[in-house]
């Protein structure tokens, strides 16, 4: 329950905001989310789900509820985000604001994971091992080396200033800050994962940046981090049979706000996804082989792990032959077919054949015995006294060998084992890829079991929030998605504009349907080609870069050189140029495709029209989207309607939202696809949309 107390410090609190925000507008829906948002976090194991649209001033409504019932309760507030943009304003500008304008004192710290962190300890190795880079030694010290390849003199100035800079305390360590560019080939040389990390046992562990970093949010009373961490701790287990706290603060005493909150049901399924690149890890197996050689001569210890050095050597050859008899057995029983780009064998509702089930069970066996075999060998490296810089090589790659091997046990898990009775199965399947190696997939189908697991039965409070959560007010999609308690709230604000006068939805008279792609694709481009225009800010929004192209190929020459094409640039630096021609005068217009469609603020001039090419509906050959549906199927269920509809719908609306940014906007969005009109579910789908003026033509 909200005690009196805490009602009347989220009044003040709200009341400093007003008083002291300039030009603040008072907003029905703002208030109501606070009071919602307050509700949610004081009842324990409270769950809300808000949908605030545009302009509904959400981080500081979540702000001042969430952080005085975690003040009251003595709770941390977590604020996860799905892009560093949002990280960055909330602890550039909204936090400092809130806690500003309230006179409050509170300890802010940014989460990122350990690989948005330099390595101190693999700075010096990187630096020291130049030299033998340059060499190309043979033998199992060829096995330690950081550099794939000679580093290239770029390479070798990047790290001297690195060093120089972090040694004279002049950079923290955090690679999103880097005193100088880091390319890619250098930046997994001087990070590190958890698997490469020794924690105290490193030599650099007072001085290492993650550590300092875990050390403030330890301190924090206000977090904010980005989902995939958030759920990654989530997904840790902790003490007492418990999930989570192991780099974030424990669930039980934090309340949770997950703002961009759409994102969570993908980001959960990408979490309990595993893959097995065949080719690669047989190779990673004789390389793992003679590390561990290493090993034992390092530590000179006849027996590790209960095993001696051949028994150990019997293990990863069984492991490795296993691996190939497995895909000697799918490469005879599948044969792909030449003509596909991305060949694919999926499993009909997540059920492989039996003989590949029984490799999978042998591999789920092996691996489990070489995960526990390979921690006693590294713990025996890890706690040397001195074994100089191999023991610190040693340490990292068999590190990330147990991390890989454990990556490939989750696979053969997952392969191996019954699904659930009630529940979706698991999404199971074969690729082939460019290079013609096989790879072996695993996914849950639904974050709903996870999140259950994890999340809803754990914290302490949760509030999902974003611009777009439901099918025009209906939640059932989402709550599916997610596993949704039954007693949580779930709430569409409306939009503090006035979207009927701002803004108009055309639907042109298209004679063609998507479906007919090449004519679809002409009939675009001499629409926009007639009817856009050109001099203004324009986006439009495509849902394959295949079609983009196409568009692209049939706009006459004048029009494509105002064109900003997605993937040509940076996305910031496609905006910025966007920008700079909106404001010479000059007219620009950005095609994109989804990732365009949202998180994009193009307020005024800079976009006064947004084109919609199709409807967004997903990928039908997405081997997860295909096991739901048919599982949905199986029991007499409609995945269209349920899942494809409703998805395309919240899609539609996020796309829509790039058009009115403020009061003062004014445009129209164009939608270039008929199924609204001509299909029996798109009239659902034009009723969920905001209310905006409605103009649709009629064919002849």
């Amino acid at each position: 329950m909200l005690a009196d107390s805490t009602k009347d410090a989220i009044r003040s609190a709200y009341a400093r905001v007003k008083e002291g925000l300039p030009g603040f507008r008072a907003r029905a829906s703002q208030g109501r989310m606070i009071a919602e948002v307050a509700k949610a976090l004081s009842n324990e194991g409270g769950v809300a789900v808000i949908e605030a649209p545009t302009g509904t001033g959400k981080s500081m409504a979540y702000l001042v509820a969430g952080h005085e019932v975690a003040r009251f309760q003595k709770k941390k507030l977590l604020i996860a985000t799905a892009t560093v943009a949002l990280q960055e304003q909330l602890v550039q500008r909204d936090i400092p604001l809130y806690l500003k304008l309230n006179d409050i004192e509170a300890k802010v710290a940014l989460a990122k994971g350990r690989g948005r962190y330099l390595c101190p300890r693999n700075l010096l190795m990187a630096a020291n091992s130049i030299h033998d880079a340059q060499l190309g030694l043979a033998g199992f010290e060829a096995d330690l080396l950081l550099w794939s390849k000679p580093p290239q003199p770029r390479d070798k100035q990047s790290l001297a200033k690195l060093r120089d800079g972090f040694d004279r305390g002049e950079w923290n360590g955090d690679m999103d800050s880097a005193p100088e560019p880091v390319s890619d080939l250098l930046r997994p040389m001087i990070t590190t994962s958890a698997g490469g990390c020794t924690g105290r046992k490193c030599g650099q562990f007072m001085n290492c940046p993650f550590f300092a970093a875990r050390r403030a949010v330890d301190d924090a009373d206000i977090i904010v981090a980005n989902q995939d961490l958030v759920l990654a701790d989530l997904t840790m287990p902790g003490e007492d049979d418990s999930w989570g706290g192991v780099i974030l603060p424990r669930p039980d005493e934090t309340l949770y706000i997950f703002d961009e909150g759409h994102h969570v049901p993908g980001k959960a399924i990408d979490r309990g996804a595993a893959e097995v690149f065949m080719t690669a890890a047989v190779r990673q197996l004789s390389r793992l082989g003679r590390q561990v050689h290493a090993a034992y001569s390092l530590t000179d210890k006849e027996r590790l792990g209960k095993l001696a050095l051949d028994q150990g050597d019997e293990k990863l050859q069984e492991l490795s032959n296993t691996l190939e008899e497995l895909e000697k057995e799918i490469r005879l029983a599948w044969l792909p077919d030449p003509a596909e780009t991305e060949p694919m064998y999926r499993g009909s509702l997540g059920q492989l054949p039996e003989p590949w089930v029984e490799h999978a069970r042998v591999l789920d066996l092996l691996t489990g015995e070489v995960q526990r075999w390979l921690t006693a060998v590294r713990r025996a490296v890890v706690e040397m006294t001195d074994g100089g810089p191999t023991q610190e090589a040693l340490s990292r790659e068999l590190g990330i060998a147990l991390e890989r091997i454990g990556r490939q046990a989750a696979c053969w898990r997952a392969w191996s084992s019954d699904d659930p009775d009630n529940a979706p199965p698991l999404a199971r399947w074969v690729t082939l890829g460019a290079d013609q190696q096989l790879v072996c997939h695993a996914s849950a189908v639904s974050a709903a079991g996870l999140l259950r697991n994890v999340l809803w039965n754990n914290a302490s409070g949760v509030v999902m929030t974003s611009a777009t959560l439901s099918a025009g007010g209906n939640f059932r999609g989402f709550a599916d998605a997610v596993g949704l308690p039954d007693d949580a709230v779930t709430l569409s604000l409306p939009s503090p504009f006035d979207l009927a006068a701002q803004a108009r939805l055309e639907v042109p008279a298209m004679h063609t349907l998507p479906d007919a792609r090449e004519a679809h694709a002409e009939e675009i481009s001499a629409w926009l080609a007639d009817h856009l225009d050109w001099d203004a800010g324009n986006l439009v929004l495509f849902t394959s870069r295949a079609k983009l192209d196409r568009v692209l190929q049939k706009l006459p020459i004048a029009q494509v050189r105002k064109v900003r094409a997605q993937g040509s640039l940076g996305k910031s630096q496609l905006v910025a140029e966007h920008c700079a021609d909106i404001e010479a005068g000059k007219g620009s217009t950005l095609f994109g495709l989804a990732s365009f469609g949202e998180g994009l603020d193009l307020p005024g001039k800079f976009c006064e029209t947004v084109v919609i090419t199709q409807l967004p509906f997903a990928v039908p050959t997405d081997p997860v989207g295909a096991t739901y549906a048919e599982w949905l199927e199986s029991r007499g269920r409609n995945p269209f309607i349920e899942v494809s509809v409703p998805e395309a719908t919240r899609l539609l609306t996020q796309y829509c939202g790039r058009l009115i940014r403020s009061e003062t906007d004014h445009g129209r969005i164009v939608l270039l696809d008929r199924r609204v009109v001509t299909k029996r579910y798109g009239s659902g789908m034009l009723r969920a949309l905001p209310p905006f003026e409605r103009v649709i033509e009629r064919t002849a």
